[in-house]
């Protein structure tokens, strides 16, 4: 088996240029972690290079049989420590008892629910570098004040230091994308718990981006009573003008009411 067939209902496009893996292999910092685990290796374009590093002891997840088939071949010193299993089904504390780094080249179809399941299990992840859809990499790394900021850049600027990297053309996959990549770096900040109401939290955040056109003071009505608290300015904000510890401080208020 000389290469894996890409296939569409799993979002494969591999990357066939290895100074741009090489250069994703080398932003992963990983200061202090030795476990790194790469999501959906393909063909072990990325695999390669985390190999060389004696530095890591790499283990792969990866969904499709084919390319299983492919890196017990290739990369026989991976031996034990392919997982062919679904990222997303995965319980990661079978795996791993101690911090792992996290790298990847992301389907499209599943990298928001990917960064979901790193949130999961944040304090056990300290650092993520992704390859994903340009856009959506731009929307994760963007800050308060941004129109494309929304509910999965809160979440996980909550909990982590969020860079944009670099960009990544159509040209360098088999097959091409119709959009371009682009490279991000998570790394995790000292936050341990938020400073409110968790389950509050999350449902303050997804209520009000699922009307961002509108203030905070109009999309929370139905959790707001008092019209001292309606007075607040921070409640003529609309929600993609709002940082993290803003959110905190209106569930903060909401609770106390």
């Amino acid at each position: 088996m000389t290469t894996v067939r890409a296939k569409k209902n799993l979002g494969q496009h591999f990357l066939n240029d290895k100074n741009i893996a090489r250069k994703i292999v080398e932003s992963l910092q990983a200061s202090g972690t030795k476990k790194v685990l790469e999501i959906g290796p393909g063909m072990g374009v990325l695999t390669q290079f985390l190999l060389q590093n004696d530095a890591y002891e790499t283990s792969v997840v990866e969904i499709d049989r084919e390319s299983v088939d492919y890196l017990e071949k290739h990369y026989p010193q991976l031996k034990e420590r392919i997982i062919s299993a679904d990222f997303l089904r995965l319980n990661l504390n079978n795996h791993f008892q101690e911090p792992f780094a996290i790298i990847g080249n992301f389907p499209y179809n599943i990298s928001s629910q990917i960064f979901f399941k790193v949130l999961e299990y944040r304090n056990q992840i300290p650092e993520v570098v992704g390859m994903l859809q340009k856009e959506v990499a731009e929307r994760l790394a963007e800050p308060p004040g941004s129109k494309t900021y929304g509910i999965l850049s809160v979440f996980l600027q909550a909990y982590y230091n969020i860079e944009y990297l670099f960009t990544v053309h159509e040209n360098v996959f088999t097959p091409p994308p119709k959009v371009k990549s682009g490279v991000i770096r998570l790394t995790r900040n000292e936050r341990t718990h938020l400073d409110c109401d968790e389950k509050l939290f999350t449902t303050l955040v997804k209520m009000a981006f699922n009307q961002r056109r509108k203030t905070m003071r109009n999309s929370l009505k139905s959790m707001i009573t008092s019209e001292e608290l309606k007075a607040n300015p921070i409640f003529d904000k609309r929600p993609e003008q709002l940082s993290v510890a803003e959110f905190e401080q209106i569930a903060r208020l909401i609770k106390e009411q």
